[in-house]
């Protein structure tokens, strides 16, 4: 099975998180770069980053050369904003979303506090997808790390082997 892990990250717990798991997985990478960098420091973060999410803006992307139609399983990783996906996975859904909608896609998201589980349905919403076939939430892997985030990356692999 062809995989590829697509992922944003601000502060690098969601990179962590993904480079990890392509790793395990043998899947390809495709880190999501907006050609706008959303600040990364102070109140801007929250206020620029937070507003951006609950108006469901799609941030121009720095190029990638990336075709989803040669991948069997979809694997989206993101921080989340205002309790939902962080906008430049929403631009590369938009980008692809028909080709998205004939893959097995899972998900995972990092956060520090909470709202992963209603990411999840907006982003599956919004894929317009009746579910994934994993998710997975983690607590500040790069920031805080822990033996539970390391255990639960690993279970969401092999739970993606499972049903290959």
């Amino acid at each position: 099975m062809k995989r590829l892990v697509v992922y944003y990250s601000l502060e690098g717990n969601t990179q962590l998180m993904a480079e990890g798991m392509a790793r395990i997985l043998g899947a390809d990478l495709l880190r999501l770069e907006p050609e706008k960098a959303y600040a990364d420091k102070g109140a801007a973060k929250f206020i620029w980053g937070g507003r951006s999410a609950v108006m469901k803006e799609k941030p121009r992307l720095k190029p990638y050369y990336v075709k989803v139609a040669d991948y069997d399983e979809i694997i989206i990783g993101f921080p989340v904003w205002a309790s939902t996906f962080a906008p430049p996975i929403r631009t590369f859904v938009s980008e692809n979303k028909t080709s998205l909608k004939k893959k097995r896609i899972a998900t995972f998201a990092c956060q520090a506090g909470n709202g992963a589980q209603k990411a999840f349905e907006k982003l599956k919403n919004y894929m317009e997808i009746e579910d994934f076939v994993a998710t997975e939430i983690f607590i500040n892997p790069k920031t805080k790390p822990s033996d539970e985030n390391v255990e639960k990356r690993d279970d969401f692999c092999r739970e993606l082997r499972i049903m290959e």
